[in-house]
């Protein structure tokens, strides 16, 4: 259960924002994004290069301040000025991460993980991430790494055990019970138990019989994971479970 060197996410985060521009190249802007509804293409790079801006000043400066997220005046966004934005965004917070250092201490939502390390990794999955929406609207092929769609799929399975996964919600049912267990299995890269047995979720690497089975290559449990297209992964036994834990699982994405 450990995840990838430092450096490498500082690697990826630039590395795989160079990949989404290759993605958009020559593509139409404006064209709508079906995997973030509401979103078009444009408003879809605004989002990833303000995200990149605001975790570089979490990382510079150990704070945070509020992300304006209002992407209503970025309809006809242009490419030729989009591209180089992208790029020296993820280049400044590659940098800042690494002036930093994977232990500085810093502002982040997790309670547990006040270190730059975690801007590191968040960063370099939500530019994946986006990076298949983007692949997806231009009709170009998204292909990821095994060992980072590995590390991608347990950096969820790490959020999933937070307690805003699981406490009581007075719009959403309770999720744990004495017969409710998930199994992960990629075909090409393992697989991983979501015990909800507990006091609390749980999870471990390991191929299990489980309430729920989700079964597929790694990438396409990551794109599953996160409600993109994933035509390649097979669903056996309680779907409703399964339901009930995405949407508790993806109150971060939310926040």
């Amino acid at each position: 259960m450990t995840s990838l060197p430092f450096d490498r996410y500082c690697d990826e985060i630039v590395t795989q924002t160079e990949r989404l521009t290759a993605h958009i190249r020559g593509a139409d802007m404006t064209a709508a994004v079906p995997s973030c509804p509401g979103w078009n293409l444009g408003q879809l790079l605004r989002h990833v290069g303000g995200d990149h801006r605001w975790a570089e000043e979490v990382v510079r400066t150990g704070g945070a301040r509020p992300f304006p997220e209002d992407l209503s005046a970025y309809t006809r966004e242009n490419e030729s000025f989009l591209t180089p934005w992208l790029t020296e965004g993820s280049e400044a917070l590659s940098t800042s991460l690494r002036s930093a250092g994977p232990d500085a201490r810093v502002w982040t939502p997790a309670d547990d993980r006040d270190s730059a390390s975690f801007w590191a990794r968040r960063m370099a999955y939500e530019t994946v991430v986006h990076r298949a929406d983007a692949a997806l609207v231009t009709g170009t092929k998204f292909t990821l790494d095994d060992d980072l769609a590995v590390d991608a799929v347990e950096e969820w399975l790490e959020f999933s055990t937070a307690s805003e996964a699981f406490e009581p919600r007075p719009d959403l049912p309770g999720l744990l019970a004495s017969d409710r267990t998930l199994a992960f299995h990629a075909t090409d890269a393992g697989a991983w138990l979501v015990d909800l047995t507990g006091d609390r979720p749980a999870w471990r690497p390991g191929s299990y019989d489980a309430t729920v089975a989700v079964r597929g290559p790694v990438t396409d449990l990551l794109l599953f994971l996160y409600r993109r297209p994933a035509p390649a992964v097979r669903v056996r036994g309680d779907t409703a479970l399964l339901d009930l834990w995405l949407a508790r699982t993806g109150f971060w994405l939310e926040a």
